[in-house]
């Protein structure tokens, strides 16, 4: 579960990076107005949806860890 915390940390990390980048690109879109822009914003906007996609991937399974842990240890107290 340690190794999947690190994981989300470091994903989490990205995320912020990523999401400043399309941001960015966005900007850069509507200023522009090229399909150039727009394809490098929609691309950005993806990589970034996909990483959150990811991250929430992440965050799912050490909710079911720490929910399957907590079962094990009220069964083991309960003996």
């Amino acid at each position: 579960m340690s190794a999947l915390r690190g994981d989300l940390r470091v994903c989490d990390e990205q995320l912020v990076q990523v999401s400043e980048e399309a941001d960015e690109c966005r900007l850069r879109a509507l200023v522009s107005e090229t399909p150039l822009s727009e394809r490098e914003y929609r691309q950005a906007q993806r990589h970034a949806d996909r990483l959150q996609q990811h991250r929430d991937e992440i965050a799912a399974r050490i909710a079911r860890l720490e929910a399957d842990q907590d079962a094990l240890l009220d069964r083991f107290s309960a003996l």
